[in-house]
């Protein structure tokens, strides 16, 4: 049944303006949720669920652009494979930098805030990039340092989500929200890979960044002036006692075998994902060298994105009939984590396998593996919704750090062992470690009460 900790009538009932409160102050003891009363109007939800969709697609897009200019950028500023390989990776060095950052202003100032002047700063930077390849003879370090500091704002993004949709997202809503936005990530690569290409063989490099760029400046401009209302400071909200979250505070938390659980799980989802993104397309290019590219490389993505919605509604269902919320989540990452290894381990099949079977196996692996969004990626939000960005980026920031090292020992095996088959099997084993945990020790209870007092806006 729904877990005691939602607060049913008063979180479900708010249909008040965000913009008319009073303030006043309740003490709530320890083992009890205090009354969230900064929720979203369902109006306004939906303008947020729609936007916010479109700003990780956006995010995604812009993401992509160097990647996919990188040939072109390469033969005209003369750069090697090695330059190439600088200028890329200075992304995920800058995107691991901000992610506990860009989470803790969420959740002092608001999520939504955050995201605008993320937004607004990346699009400069992205629009910016031709201008500064020509400022000077350094191209490359130009460039090196414009994806790192593109990484640096990237890096708040997801962090920022977690943040917002805890605030403002009742419980039986936030795995279908979760799940949107990171559906949008999936359809802003395929929009990235698709136009992107276009407009780079017609008009040159140069327009991908300009075309983004301009994109992500007007959906800045649209947040700010019709959902922030002109406003970049937000009102207090709330605020506890102990309104330090001092390293003794956070390592109470990991002490709770659910926090710890959840973060495991999250490395290692995240961790398998990067590396089947790094290495399938190869994996398809030497396994079946006469194959016709645009179909791995898109179909699975496509796949992905209303999987992804479905796993939101299932999930978001599933607790507004009655299923605990603990249950749900574990539901969710069981798909995510077990079912996907299953059709990743018939991918071993080698010679048996064939191109058409090859691509079904991996659009089911990669379509479940996207209810982590329902499951994992919003367990932070149930457990400390008081810390959830901070949490949801020191998650990421692991996840990211794990995906490196899991990719690189990956091309390891596969230069070793001449077989995919290693490669498959240390993903399905990563990802039934990390669900074997999570399924015994995850939960989703309140961990983070201790000490609460909260200053409500109504």
């Amino acid at each position: 049944m729904a877990d005691e900790h939602t607060s049913g009538d008063a979180r479900n009932g708010f249909n008040g303006s965000l913009l008319d409160l009073e303030i006043y102050t309740t003490n709530e003891s320890t083992k009890e949720e205090p009354e969230n009363q900064t929720l979203w109007p369902r109006t306004l939800a939906r303008k947020w669920i729609l936007v916010l969709f479109m700003g990780t697609c956006l995010l995604y897009c812009a993401r992509m652009a160097m990647p996919i200019c990188a040939v072109s950028m390469a033969a005209t500023f003369h750069w090697s494979k090695i330059d190439s390989g600088l200028v890329l990776g200075g992304f995920f060095w800058g995107y691991c930098f901000t992610q506990i950052l860009g989470g803790h202003a969420s959740d002092k100032v608001g999520g939504e805030r955050v995201l605008f002047i993320s937004a607004a700063s990346w699009a400069l930077i992205t629009a910016g990039t031709p201008l500064l390849a020509q400022l000077s003879s350094h191209t490359l370090a130009l460039m090196t340092m414009a994806r790192f500091l593109m990484g640096l704002l990237q890096g708040v993004f997801f962090p920022s989500l977690a943040s917002l949709c805890s605030q403002r997202v009742v419980d039986g809503e936030r795995g279908f929200l979760m799940s949107a936005m990171h559906s949008g990530s999936h359809l802003g690569t395929l929009l990235a890979g698709g136009m992107g290409s276009v407009m780079l063989d017609r008009y040159g490099w140069e327009s991908v960044f300009y075309g983004i760029g301009f994109l992500s400046a007007l959906w800045a401009l649209v947040v700010w002036k019709y959902l922030l209302k002109g406003e970049v400071t937000s009102k207090q909200m709330e605020k506890r006692n102990d309104t330090k979250w001092n390293l003794s505070r956070w390592l109470s938390l990991f002490k709770k075998s659910p926090v710890w659980a959840m973060v495991f799980a999250h490395m290692c989802m995240c961790s398998t994902s990067y590396t089947l993104l790094s290495w399938l397309p190869t994996y398809f290019k030497e396994s079946f060298p006469h194959a016709t590219g645009w179909v791995y490389n898109v179909i699975p993505w496509l796949a992905a994105i209303p999987s992804a919605l479905v796993g939101g509604y299932v999930s978001d269902f599933l607790i507004n009939h009655g299923y605990s919320i603990a249950s749900v989540r574990k539901i969710m990452q069981f798909i995510a984590m077990g079912v996907s290894s299953i059709f990743i381990m018939l991918l071993s099949g080698g010679a048996f396998t064939s191109f058409i079977s090859a691509v079904v196996y991996v659009s089911a692996a990669v379509g479940a593996s996207t209810f982590t969004s329902s499951g994992v990626s919003v367990n932070v939000q149930d457990l400390t919704p008081s810390c959830a960005g901070a949490l949801y980026g020191f998650m990421n920031m692991l996840g990211a750090l794990m995906g490196v090292v899991l990719v690189s020992l990956s091309g390891y095996l596969i230069e070793v062992t001449l077989s995919w088959a290693t490669v498959f099997s240390l993903i399905s084993l990563v990802n039934a470690t990390g669900l074997v945990i999570f399924l015994i020790f995850g939960d989703a209870q309140r961990v983070d009460l201790e000490n609460y007092s909260q200053v409500i806006v109504i």
